[in-house]
Order: C-alpha cells, then structure tokens, then sequence
C-alpha cells in the first residue's frame, strides 16, 4: 500500500499526462490516415483528442505546482538566506492555497450543473461531466500539492528540513 502511495504522489500527474498525449498522437494519428488514405475522417476523433488535452492541460497545473515551475520572480527572495526564502515561499503557497479552496466550490457547483443537465457530447456520446469534472480534480490535486509544499517549507523554517 504505501508503494502505491509513493507512487501516486511521485507519479500520478506526470503518468496521466503521457497516456494522454499518447492517446492523443494515436487518434490524431488515425484521423490523418483516415481522412487522407480512406477519404474520409471519423467524426469522434477530434472530439475525444479536445477532451484529453483539456484533462492534459488541468492536469499540468498540478504537475507545475507539484515540481514548484511557474512564472515567478526569483531575484528577489534568492537574496534571502535558507530560512527567509522558505518565510516568503510559505506566504505564496498560503495565498495559492486560500486561492485554490476558493475555486473549488465553483468547479463542485459546475460539476453538479453538468450531472445534472445529462448532456453528451455531440460524436461520442460521453457524457459531458466527464470532461467537465477535470477543474474539480486538478484543484483538488493541486491543492494537495500546495499542501504538501507548504509543509515542506514550514519545516525548512523550523530548520528540520533540507532545501
């Protein structure tokens, strides 16, 4: 069990993404040889590749706040030694945070408005909370990730962690 713990924080963002683009080169793949060799293309591969790489793209807020890669000034705090750098880093990860808590009820309430409307989507027939609940999942997931950064750094602070 903790293996797979292990592996779901190390992993889970980075192994989804690459299924997703893989899937994403086969269908694309197949609808450029559908629509070039047979002459004519399937009408749900475009479709099913717009909602993997929205789900892609969700996902990779998670993965970037995870591997703390963002548009960031760094100058400013590389001049503080360990534990001020870690100070200013705790009160970013606080705002992400507060941020993140914020938006999650509003993809709860999106996800529920699109249970609730049963619609499908117009080729596949998947239905449309399916796609939609990819908000809800990245921020929860990345407020895990803020979490998991914001401890980190509360225990650089405490000067029990290494940088």
């Amino acid at each position: 069990m903790k293996k797979v713990c292990r592996w779901l924080d190390n992993s889970l963002e980075e192994t989804l993404m690459v299924v997703s683009l893989i899937l994403m080169t086969i269908i694309m793949g197949i609808q450029v040889f559908s629509r070039y060799v047979l002459g004519a293309s399937p009408s749900w591969s475009e479709e099913l590749t717009r909602y993997l790489f929205v789900w892609a793209g969700f996902l990779s807020v998670s993965y970037c706040t995870k591997r703390c890669i963002s548009i960031k000034i760094e100058q400013f705090v590389a001049m503080f030694p360990k534990r001020g750098k870690a100070v200013f880093k705790l009160v970013n990860h606080t705002f992400e945070l507060i941020f993140f808590f914020y938006l999650i009820p509003f993809a709860v309430k999106y996800l529920i408005s699109a249970v609730e409307s049963g619609q499908v989507s117009p080729a596949c027939h998947i239905p449309m909370y399916y796609v939609q609940a990819a908000p809800l999942v990245s921020f929860v997931l990345v407020a895990i990730r803020i979490m998991q950064r914001w401890y980190a750094e509360l225990q650089i602070i405490r000067n029990r962690g290494e940088e």
